[in-house]
């Protein structure tokens, strides 16, 4: 189920209805109803996987009661490996057998040795992921001492399976969110319509930025004509645009869908694009992955407490695991080593932290220095892009050769006008709205009713007229 379906857009109201309605004032069966909603909800992408996440569930509900209780830190650390081992043995399975396999055989024919592998139809279930990474933190918060355990599973299997976030984040953390899902939560109109006016913006980006945008993507990146540089490079900006309207538009609509029903969940994107170096960037995008490898293994390893080669390896060490989370391919890999190697001259000269605060804070316009810096680190994470679009490296190495010839300067034989326009005025609209939590949150009350209505209109407007052929979410696949 979509969030941009008309099946969600009926499988919503009627949430929100029980859960407000039927559950007023009763937190124990407002659980019970946002539980069996999940597993709805996820029972409609494939029911068979349902008991995959419920044996997760059980496995990490169990095991945190067990790390609890355990005297010895012996037998506290044998339930934290059991729980680990299990989670990732699980993950590696599902999404990345047929990958050592087949990469183990490539290998052996390097030697001259022809392999006979055995490889796998396996079906990757939606959010594996996602949940697995809910599940290690829990486990390894309550080995810490960092949180204490729920001995209410309903309670646990919500954290784990809240649907706005079960298939693609954000990665929460049990001190966070379960929390919430403990206590009574209360109905009010201002935060019901600044939900809804968020799941708006993400339909937004969703349906008009990143499904038209990978209309053209698509087109330019699975031709294998001899097209101009110039079009191959704009093929690479409008999947630029495309992964960011996609994954951001999730997470709107995921953030949106949860504060309908009292929930904050954590903030996966800040404006991203208009970071000013790329660790500025990291600190931006898919926010609640880069904490997670950060809290769980780059400061694990030591981070950067012994010296400047400690901090290189380990800088490396996630920016790899983060590719190589992302999916089976060396593509990915490479795209997480790409991204380490732009960190390093930061890393090395203490500039990583340069560029904390949001770009011309208070400012109408960023300065010269400020928009030479974002074109810069927009054209690296653009060009790292096309690794983590092609589907394979020798395509990827491919099509960049061919962005660097005399035709850069022509006219691209793909130019949609219209899409560009409309990415123009989206850049404006996200510039404008840069210093608020989303684009549009700041269209509230205050805002006179027929300006605040107007806007929602033509964006409306805009979802109607210039939707492109519907999309499935890219980190879905994830």
């Amino acid at each position: 189920m979509l969030f941009n379906s008309l099946e969600f857009a009926i499988f919503l109201p009627i949430v929100f209805f029980l859960y407000w309605f039927a559950g007023k004032g009763n937190t124990r069966l407002q659980n019970i109803i946002i539980l069996f909603a999940s597993l709805f909800f996820y029972g409609c992408w494939d029911y068979r996987f349902l008991f995959l996440l419920s044996f997760s569930i059980l496995l990490d509900f169990y095991s945190g009661i067990k790390i609890s209780e355990a005297t010895t830190p012996r037998s506290k650390k044998l339930w934290l490996i059991t729980s680990i081992t299990i989670n990732l043995g699980f993950l590696l399975f599902f999404k990345y057998y047929n990958f050592f396999v087949q990469s183990f055989a490539d290998m052996l024919l390097n030697f001259g040795l022809q392999a006979n592998v055995w490889t796998l139809r396996i079906i990757l279930p939606v959010g594996i992921s996602f949940y697995t990474f809910h599940g290690l933190s829990y486990v390894i918060d309550i080995y810490k001492g960092r949180s204490a355990p729920t001995r209410n599973l309903i309670d646990y299997s919500v954290f784990v399976s809240f649907f706005p976030l079960l298939v693609a984040g954000p990665i929460e953390r049990a001190s966070h969110l379960l929390p919430q899902v403990q206590q009574p939560r209360t109905f009010t109109f201002e935060k019901a319509s600044d939900g809804l006016r968020q799941i708006l913006w993400g339909l937004f980006k969703k349906i008009v930025i990143a499904d038209v945008s990978a209309m053209y993507a698509n087109e330019i990146f699975s031709s294998n004509a001899n097209l101009h540089a110039s079009t191959r490079v704009l093929g690479a900006i409008l999947f630029a645009f495309q992964i960011y309207g996609d994954f951001s538009g999730y997470s709107d609509i995921a953030l949106g869908t949860a504060r309908l029903l009292g929930f904050e969940l954590l903030k996966n994107f800040n404006y991203p694009y208009f970071s000013r170096d790329i660790a500025e960037f990291w600190r931006r995008w898919h926010i609640s992955l880069s904490s997670w490898f950060k809290d769980y293994v780059y400061i694990p390893l030591g981070g950067s407490r012994g010296g400047k080669l400690q901090a290189v390896r380990n800088t490396f060490i996630i920016f790899l695991l983060s590719g190589f989370w992302h999916g089976a391919n060396w593509t990915f890999i490479f795209w997480g080593g790409l991204n380490a190697v732009y960190f390093l001259p930061l890393l090395l000269f203490n500039r990583n932290r340069n560029n904390i605060e949001i770009v011309a804070k208070g400012q109408t316009l960023p300065s010269f220095r400020e928009l030479t810096a974002m074109l810069i680190t927009f054209a690296q994470v653009t060009f790292a892009w096309i690794f983590f679009r092609a589907e394979s490296l020798g395509y990827a190495f491919h099509y960049i050769k061919g962005m660097f010839s005399k035709t850069l300067l022509s006219t691209p034989e793909v130019f949609p006008k219209t899409q560009l326009v409309i990415i123009a005025i989206f850049l404006v609209i996200e510039w404008m709205g840069r210093e608020q939590p989303y684009a549009i949150a700041g269209m509230t009350v205050q805002i006179p009713r027929p300006v605040r209505w107007s806007f929602y209109f033509m964006i409306i407007f805009a979802i109607v007229i210039f939707k492109g052929s519907p999309q499935q979410f890219i980190y879905f696949q994830f």
